[in-house]
């Protein structure tokens, strides 16, 4: 049966035109005027626009994709395809049994995978997702699984079996490497050893994505400047998460990797606020990398405390993203201890008071009860206003990333807004984008940079991952208030040739692939 999509505007990074679309398979036949045939599936799309299916450059639902809510959400943001993998730790290479330790609060657990590397993870999207997915191999997953917890820089051995994994992985048809140097155990990795696993990334195409080291904001130069020396080293091409910081710093530190001759993109987001686990800044790294168990009996120790007071909680103070107000600037958006649940959505300043209590124990507190089973939502002390996030989306290097954490009673509203607010607040409201420098940003960008051959595009032999849009009134509706309401204005959304969304409503087919890299064309 033929699927025709009629009489909207299609959109593609090149053009708009009022065109037909027609779908047979998997795949896009004709753009144009389509003659209508009696056993015709017909989707009206006058007075709405036609485009391909986005891309998020930066998704933690490694684990929840399977989850109809969580699709739902994607899909109605117009996301047809994840890339997993992030921040140096998920699911594959091993067992999975790290993820689910250290990143419980991030990417939640994955019902049915528990082996097979990044091929099984790929193959356990297949029947069970109405979007696609595809994987970055996690370094600090390859380095738990070779060096387990250890801090010092691995030996030729570990580094082999290391390099080894990432090969396996990148045979396996993943996109690329991933490192989070502000976690456990990607915070021990030398940029040395970082360039010695890109070498095998970069000799197949794939690409380097970091959560470099040192809490971006103003100290976002020093991680630059190992992305290059890695870059160098390793002939990777590279492209940097969530790049928060000011706009001035944003366009210094791109424009020094352009005049080194790296290739580089990067992501960010349209919010001014960051999550993640509480206990990233609030640790010290060689406490976190210890088994929760330890980290938990440490963290309920009177002396214990006593000492990470006088000896820790001043270099938190000090940090270059929160700094000596970091108890007003940090909200509880997933605890998973029962006894805290009120904490949700209190700032830990406001959630000490009402314990009757100091902020450093009412931290450590819900860390130990939740046995660090934690995320927050993130304040910064420059918080980027639209104006400011205008200047960051408009460079052309840029992709659109969510980072979105779906994990919590109260979590980030960037995991169900981000798609919509970019159309919303950067096409519709303040025209700093055109619809086809949307379609750039936000789906053949990102196809090209990550081998998401043949998709990103509207036109006949390409696949058929395409969402229909309401101009006038799509729009997150998620806030830092409410962070759990779907956005609005993308109520039919096919994927792989498959209707997944209808009239705002999921249908049951599940056509999401593992998707494996390939030259985009």
């Amino acid at each position: 049966m033929r699927l025709v999509m009629r009489g909207g505007t299609v959109v593609d990074a090149e053009e708009m035109q009022r065109a037909d679309v027609a779908v047979v398979g998997t795949t896009i036949t004709e753009v144009g005027e389509v003659d209508v045939r009696p056993d015709d599936e017909v989707i009206d799309c006058r007075g709405r626009f036609v485009l391909p299916g986005f891309i998020d450059a930066h998704s933690h639902a490694d684990g929840l994709v399977e989850h109809d809510s969580v699709q739902q959400s994607l899909l109605k943001q117009g996301v047809t395809t994840a890339i997993a993998g992030q921040d140096g730790v998920s699911y594959a290479p091993g067992n999975g049994a790290y993820a689910r330790e250290y990143f419980a609060a991030i990417n939640g657990d994955h019902p049915r995978y528990s082996g097979g590397g990044v091929a099984g993870y790929l193959a356990a999207v297949e029947g069970h997702s109405r979007l696609n997915v595809a994987y970055l191999v996690p370094a600090g997953t390859v380095r738990w699984e070779v060096c387990g917890r250890s801090k010092t820089p691995a030996d030729e051995q570990q580094r082999a079996e290391m390099i080894a994994l990432v090969e396996q992985g990148m045979r396996d048809g993943a996109v690329g490497l991933s490192t989070g140097l502000d976690y456990v155990p990607g915070i021990f990795a030398a940029a040395d050893e970082i360039a010695a696993l890109c070498v095998p990334v970069a000799q197949a195409d794939g690409i380097y994505v970091t959560h470099m080291r040192g809490g971006y904001e103003d100290n976002s130069a020093a991680g630059v400047q190992e992305i290059a020396t890695i870059s160098a080293t390793s002939g990777a091409r590279v492209h940097i998460s969530h790049f928060h910081a000011q706009a001035g710093i944003v366009h210094e530190q791109l424009d020094a990797l352009g005049r080194a001759g790296v290739d580089a993109t990067f992501d960010a987001y349209p919010y001014g606020r960051g999550c993640t686990l509480l206990g990233m800044p609030l640790l010290p790294p060689e406490l976190s990398v210890l088994p929760v168990d330890t980290v938990v009996e440490v963290i309920t120790d009177p002396a214990e405390r006593q000492r990470l007071r006088r000896e820790w909680f001043p270099v938190v103070e000090r940090s270059a993203s929160l700094g000596v107000d970091w108890p007003s600037m940090i909200t509880l958006g997933h605890v998973a201890a029962p006894e805290f649940a009120w904490t949700h959505g209190l700032t830990l300043e406001a959630a000490a008071e009402r314990a009757g209590t100091d902020v450093i124990n009412l931290a450590l507190d819900v860390l130990a009860a939740s046995r660090l089973e934690v995320n927050a939502v993130m304040s910064v002390r420059h918080e980027r206003t639209v104006a400011e996030l205008a200047q960051i989306f408009s460079r052309d290097d840029h992709m659109g990333g969510s980072d979105g954490i779906f994990i919590g009673a109260h979590p980030h509203p960037r995991a169900r807004g981000t798609f919509a607010r970019y159309l919303r607040e950067y096409v519709r409201e303040t025209k700093t984008w055109s619809w086809s420098d949307a379609v750039r940003h936000l789906s053949a960008r990102p196809a090209a940079r990550f081998g998401l051959a043949r998709r990103g595009k509207v036109a006949p032999d390409w696949v058929a991952d395409l969402i229909v849009v309401d101009p006038l009134t799509v729009s997150d509706t998620a806030t830092y208030d409410d962070p759990l309401r779907d956005s609005i204005g993308i109520d039919d959304v096919i994927v792989a040739g498959e209707r997944v969304l209808a009239q705002g409503s999921l249908l049951s087919s599940a056509p999401g692939r593992g998707l494996k890299r390939e030259r985009v064309r």
